[in-house]
């Protein structure tokens, strides 16, 4: 039997894979994509559900990945307005903290400049008598508090909403569907996979590589295999406390190593994370360990002086490049790696932020451009608004 025909080729079903196959499928291209267990099954829907600019990456100097993050914010506060909602930080400086209130102020100057003064980038300085309606935060030695506004949104849920999206405009999506081998000929690829139904073979102009912290699995599957990228795998551990925060989302730092910890309303209780570790197992394997769970507790212990009730705990994994520096400091840029420089066929995604998920999209169809035929456009990804899901 003929093997069956397709323009692309995504493996992975997490937000980078479900954003290319929108953005494909709403260029009118053909898409299959597989998924091995099932969409957002594994980073995708262990994040902090954050959709933001990420203020600290200015003391990096990432000034380009911030303004296209908080671009691409407004983007999805009116393509899916009932997944994505702004919610006020609050960053309270005390003595011992890192940055004085100057820095902060100049800080969200910047990030008010790169997000072009749109409504969304406004700050405040809170007077001292709003002090005491923070949630119970520790007022001892509080010197400022800057409230801002940043997104958030349940990530799951976004995986699945674009996911369908991509659908509605074409795309075919496969789960559970596993890469068997992929063989590079002259136009393409012919890919073997097995789903519940046994195994098929597909011949695709183009293949993207956006399996997360599976990506080199995946990449060495492929005949011949493609350039890679060396990478550490960072897990982050977050905590599910009882009891709601009612202001805002709270942007604090660990009194261990300084780090950001967030402290989040979700749902009826309350978000805390992130923790950051080397990772060398089996990605389906990566759970919290006590090490973890008792820095987060002491973190938040430290600004809220109450007993937290933990009622869960989950880790998810970063993919980024490897590097001798703190995972902590290390670039969250997306990299993207192809097979010839003269006409790729082949992308694969190193890394990534949740909010930056179109704009890779973007990047990796014009990186493929000229393997892909051209199709009347279908829709425009900036503006397509996103379906509701369960």
């Amino acid at each position: 039997m003929k093997p069956a025909e397709f323009d692309l080729l995504v493996v992975g079903g997490g937000i980078h894979g479900a954003g290319v196959a929108q953005c494909a499928a709403a260029t009118g291209r053909s898409v299959l994509l597989l998924e091995a267990r099932e969409p957002a099954a594994g980073t995708s829907s262990r994040s902090s559900k954050l959709i933001h600019g990420g203020l600290r990456y200015l003391e990096s100097f990432e000034l380009g990945l911030v303004a296209e993050s908080l671009a691409e914010r407004d983007i999805l506060l009116k393509t899916a307005p009932h997944l994505v909602r702004l919610v006020d930080f609050f960053v309270p400086i005390y003595k011992q903290t890192s940055r004085r209130p100057w820095e902060l102020r100049a800080g969200l100057s910047l990030y008010a400049l790169l997000g072009r003064l749109s409504p969304p980038t406004r700050f405040e300085r809170l007077q001292r008598a709003a002090w005491g309606q923070l949630d119970g935060l520790k007022t001892d030695g509080l010197q400022a508090v800057f409230r801002y506004a940043d997104g958030q949104t349940d990530d799951a849920r976004l995986v699945r909403s674009v996911l369908a999206s991509a659908e509605e405009l074409g795309a075919e999506v496969r789960f559970p569907a596993e890469l068997l081998s992929a063989r590079r000929e002259e136009r393409g690829w012919l890919v073997r996979y097995s789903a519940d139904d046994g195994e098929h073979e597909v011949r695709v102009s183009a293949f993207v590589n956006a399996a997360g912290p599976w990506v080199e699995r995946v990449r060495h599957r492929l005949s011949p295999a493609p350039m890679g990228c060396p990478v550490n795998l960072v897990g982050g551990t977050h905590l599910e406390l009882a009891g709601r925060l009612e202001r805002g989302v709270y942007y604090t730092e660990a009194p261990k190593d300084r780090r950001a910890v967030f402290t989040m309303p979700y749902g009826d209780r309350t978000l805390l994370g992130t923790t950051e570790r080397p990772y060398s197992g089996d990605p389906a394997a990566l759970t919290p360990t006590p090490a973890e769970v008792d820095y987060l507790l002491e973190t938040y212990s430290h600004y809220f002086p109450r007993t937290p009730e933990v009622l869960d705990s989950w880790a998810g994994l970063r993919v980024l490049p490897r590097s001798q520096s703190d995972p902590f400091h290390t670039s969250r840029e997306t990299l993207l790696f192809h097979d010839e420089p003269a006409l790729p066929r082949y992308t694969g995604i190193y890394g990534g932020k949740l909010t930056g998920y179109r704009a890779t999209a973007e990047r990796v169809l014009r990186t493929l451009r000229a393997a892909l035929p051209v199709r009347p456009r279908k829709a425009d990804t900036r503006t397509l608004r996103l379906p509701k899901v369960n």
